[in-house]
């Protein structure tokens, strides 16, 4: 789901423009960025799904802090408290819930191994809708995100820039980049090169 993480960022930039698109970005995995040291301390790990190909969904993530629900909310709000002492609430309030909206993105994709507490605490039922078991499925509505926020990225740009050829170009070519990145990536991570 690394491309539909990052799709929603143009298209939340279209609505919230006075949010820097990198930002936006940036929350889009903030999840992951945080996983990162938990993976490699051995905190968190990955493991393969059984009977699963090998590449795109086909591992089971033991996320249980970054990726549990209140681990997720917690993070995402600690991600965007400093956005809204530096930029504004609104600002902030847009940079958390996007951040957070990592979770709820993956709660679609992932087999049932997103927990709610952090470390899995009480043992509660993970969640996770396992739409990874069906990868093509899983690939086409990346790319519909992919190409809807793209889309509103460029209609937005073309609504807030004037009128000239050069910022038409100009928010046609940044529409353009954010495909080709997205179509990229969607492609190394269904073949298995992305994680």
């Amino acid at each position: 789901m690394i491309t539909g993480h990052f799709s929603l960022a143009p298209g939340v930039k279209s609505r919230a423009t006075q949010v820097p698109l990198w930002a936006l970005m940036f929350a889009a995995v903030w999840l992951d960025i945080v996983f990162v040291p938990l993976f490699l301390s051995g905190a968190e790990t990955i493991a393969d799904a059984p009977g699963a190909h090998v590449g795109y969904g086909g591992v089971i993530i033991h996320a249980d802090y970054t990726h549990s629900l209140v681990g997720a909310a917690l993070l995402s709000g600690l991600f965007g408290w400093p956005a809204a002492l530096l930029r504004g609430r609104r600002t902030g309030v847009v940079i958390g819930l996007v951040s957070f909206s990592h979770w709820i993105l993956d709660l679609i994709v992932h087999r049932p191994d997103l927990p709610i507490l952090p470390g899995n605490m009480l043992g509660l039922p993970k969640f996770g809708f396992g739409l990874w078991r069906v990868p093509a499925a899983s690939a086409v509505i990346e790319f519909a995100f992919l190409i809807t926020g793209a889309y509103l990225y460029w209609r937005a740009a073309l609504a807030t820039s004037d009128v000239n050829k050069r910022s038409r170009a100009t928010a046609s070519f940044s529409a353009a980049l954010i495909v080709i990145f997205g179509v990229l990536v969607l492609t190394l991570d269904v073949t298995g090169v992305a994680g």
